[in-house]
Formats: C-alpha cells, sequence, structure tokens
C-alpha cells in the first residue's frame, strides 16, 4: 500500500484497481482492513484502529485516497466533501475526441441498485439528482484503430458511476468501460477501466493546511499517454 501522507489524524493512500475502498462481506482485502493492518503493526495500543471512510472510489479504479484516523478528523473531513471543498480530479480516456478542449457536463442521474448502473434522465423524473463534472483534453491518440482521448475530470458532484454515465451519455464512452460502453460488453472487446483518480486535494482537518496529493495513473490504456502533460496541482482555473 503506498503512502503519500500519515499523521494522528489522518492517512492518504493509493488504491489500487480491483480493491474495495470500504469493508465488504469477503475474504478479499479491502482498503480499512489494510490500514487497519498497517496502523497495528505501527501501534503498541490494543482495540481495533478506527478507519473512517470519507469518500470512495469504485472497486476497477485506483488512486489517492484519504481516510480519518479518527470520528473528529472524519466530521471534519465529511463537512469538506458536503460543502464540495474536498477537490478531487481524475484522468479517464474516452472512445472519441470532445468537440470542446474543455467543458461542464451537467445531467441528472437516476442509479438502479439493482442492476448497480445509473442512467441519465430528464430532471423531474423522482429520485433523480443532479451531476456535474468539469473536463479538459490532454490528449489524442489512435489506439486499435479508433480515436482515443485522455481528459482531466474535476468531479462538482459526487454521483454513483458519475463520470463513466456521463461520459457515455455524451458520446465518449470511457475505454474498457463494459458496464457503460457496449464495445467492452461481456464476450466482446476486451480492456480494462481506464478510470483513476490522479488527484486530491484538502485542508487538513485538525490545522487547516493544505494538502495536496497526486497520484499517476496506471494500467489499462495509460501507458500509451505516458508522456502525456497532466495537472499535478489542483489550481484554480485549470479546470
Amino acid at each position: 500500500m503506498r503512502i503519500f501522507y500519515e499523521d494522528k489524524d489522518l492517512i492518504a493512500v493509493e488504491k489500487p484497481p480491483g480493491m474495495d475502498a470500504q469493508s465488504v462481506h469477503s475474504f478479499a482485502p479491502d482498503m480499512v482492513s489494510e490500514i487497519r493492518k498497517h496502523i497495528h503493526m505501527l501501534s503498541t495500543g490494543g482495540g481495533e484502529p478506527y478507519v473512517g471512510v470519507i469518500h470512495r472510489l469504485d472497486k476497477p479504479v485506483g488512486g489517492v485516497m484519504v481516510y480519518a484516523k479518527n470520528p473528529k478528523a472524519a466530521a471534519a473531513l465529511s463537512r469538506q466533501v458536503q460543502n464540495h471543498e474536498l477537490r478531487k480530479i481524475y484522468a479517464a480516456a474516452v472512445c472519441g475526441k470532445p468537440v470542446d478542449n474543455s467543458g461542464v457536463f451537467v445531467d441528472y442521474l437516476l442509479k438502479d441498485p439493482r442492476e448497480n448502473k445509473s442512467r441519465i434522465v430528464d430532471k423531474g423524473i423522482t429520485g433523480a439528482k443532479r451531476a456535474e463534472l468539469r473536463y479538459r483534453t490532454v490528449q489524442t491518440r489512435l489506439l486499435e484503430g479508433e480515436e482515443v482521448t485522455l481528459v482531466q475530470v474535476e468531479l462538482v458532484s459526487g454521483r454513483h458511476h458519475q463520470i463513466r454515465v456521463q461520459f457515455a451519455g455524451h458520446g465518449l464512452p470511457l475505454w474498457g468501460d463494459g458496464r457503460y460502453h457496449p464495445a467492452f460488453g461481456p464476450g466482446k472487446r476486451r480492456g480494462t477501466l481506464a478510470l483513476w483518480a490522479c488527484g486530491l486535494a484538502f485542508r487538513h482537518p485538525v490545522s487547516g493546511e493544505l494538502l495536496e496529493f497526486f497520484s499517476a495513473p496506471e494500467g489499462s490504456v495509460f501507458p500509451e499517454f505516458a508522456d502525456a502533460p497532466l495537472h499535478k496541482t489542483l489550481e484554480s482555473g485549470a479546470y
């Protein structure tokens, strides 16, 4: 487990793709259990360490995350999430090329828990939630005979499968997304989901210091964009 930063209040880590971000009823490892094991090794105190889940990543998605190590820090970080003060930047490879080099998607999403999917619906549909993101194109390459574009995305809201659903709904499905890209569905093209949580910025829950972390995207088709000029800081106006 790669650790970017740790103190008595929080730990910022890189979640590997394929690992759950929170505890699950499974024998497979998850981030919370791995962090607890790490804390156990460093601490001589008894009892189960506190690990507060502040935000989530889909299981196939890797990248930077922050967890709280006590309830007070968890409450402070959760307030930043609710107030849209915790900033999250993603790298994604989309099939096609956006018309504009930068833009904003605003849609209304409805989650279907039975199928574990979301879809874009009209604003007035019961249960629909507003979803907003900002994006900028980074680089376009020809892969397997089609244009694939690396984009960096900042989530303004945090909805179920938001980046995957919104880009697919705007005609730019993510490479390797068998759930929202028909070409990668069961029995069709093979590929892993090209989505990575590359940037995270927030205020320390106690000191108020701005903390900012960057995780370079790995796996899927990201090596094809190894020389792409990704933003490594979340300065205002970058998106």
